[in-house]
């Protein structure tokens, strides 16, 4: 009922004169039908993760730079007795003037980590932690795009964990050449008056990397390599062990040929996520099968359509693990409307 309270005031304030100098409205749907075949994995489950995400919003902008947006994001499991699963607010202020951009509130969480790698989080944080609350601040030119965001994800309970992320991302391009750096910290605290008293976890990724992106270069339309030095730290304060440190090497390579693809990303080092067996997925929102300490991931895809409207992708993956390979199949749509005011 807050949210329906709050959609009908932004609908007043678009009909005020000299307040909602140009209205605009979106509709955003993403559905998913994911199937995992992790049979006898010691890093990953078998699943099927399928659904349905629907995300109206209604706001208004001012001085071409400012906007405010609101609205709710709705998820439908197929198979679910429930009519609705989970339903999470929008809303937030952006202020939008190249080279900068600016949001604070209750956001789809793409703005911010749309190009992180799974090492950070894996593909079911898009299907059911649609939006972060929090901050963005954002700078990008032709040569230069850096991030730096906070993500609240967790306000302290008798049943919650107080937890939330920071994170910076960077990468600067001259000719075919450029290198980025990923980076975040999840902080992740106790319960309120617990009873039975935890740790305090802080766990870090780090991720810098070098590439070459050929992409119009060669007869294929995409064609981007790139590779570099990744590493978790963990820490639990209250123990006193220090911080445990989990180093490796990371290389992703993507080539696409009119609706074809291939994304290609191998990873070999010291196996991720320290006290995943105490905390797995609320401490560590990264794929988990990179506690191996050798995997190799190939996507092969084919998209039906991609533009700014629809998107339809079809993928089927090989994972290369525990001397064994791993298959997966996943459809993935996406539509984005709106009446013109461009996001």
């Amino acid at each position: 009922m807050r949210v329906l309270r709050l959609m009908i005031f932004i609908s007043l304030l678009l009909t005020a004169r000299g307040i909602a100098q140009k209205p605009f409205w979106e509709a955003r749907l993403y559905s998913f039908f994911d199937n995992t075949e992790f049979g006898h994995s010691s890093y990953q489950i078998p699943q099927t993760m399928a659904g349905v995400r629907f995300a109206p919003a209604l706001g208004f902008r001012w001085d071409s730079v400012h906007s405010l947006t609101a609205g709710i994001d709705m998820l439908h499991e197929f198979g679910s007795d429930k009519f609705l699963g989970d339903i999470y607010p929008t809303a937030y202020y952006k202020y939008d003037r190249q080279p900068f951009l600016f949001m604070m509130g209750a956001f789809p969480r793409d703005f911010a980590v749309r190009d992180y790698p799974r090492f950070f989080f894996q593909d079911s944080i898009r299907y059911y932690r649609p939006n972060i609350n929090g901050i963005l601040v954002a700078y990008s030119n032709e040569k230069l795009q850096l991030k730096l965001w906070l993500d609240w994800t967790g306000r302290q309970s008798p049943e919650l964990h107080e937890t939330f992320f920071t994170g910076f991302s960077g990468k600067y391009s001259h000719g075919l050449f450029y290198i980025s750096n990923y980076w975040y910290m999840f902080h992740f605290a106790g319960k309120m008056d617990p009873v039975v008293d935890e740790a305090l976890h802080d766990n870090i990724l780090i991720m810098a990397s070098v590439g070459l992106d050929l992409s119009g270069k060669t007869p294929f339309d995409i064609l981007d390599i790139n590779a570099g030095w990744v590493s978790g730290f963990d820490r639990a304060r209250a123990d006193m062990t220090g911080w445990f440190v989990q180093p490796g090497f990371l290389s992703e390579a993507r080539i696409e040929y009119k609706h074809f693809g291939l994304f290609n990303t191998f990873y070999t080092g010291k196996g991720q996520m320290y006290y995943y067996n105490d905390h797995d997925n609320e401490l560590y929102w990264g794929d988990p099968i990179y506690r191996a300490r050798t995997y190799n991931r190939s996507d092969i895809y084919i998209n039906f359509a991609e533009n700014d409207l629809l998107n339809i992708r079809l993928i089927y993956s090989l994972h290369f693990t525990e001397h064994t390979i791993y298959h997966e199949q996943a459809l993935k749509l996406s539509v984005n409307l709106n009446n013109g005011f461009k996001k």
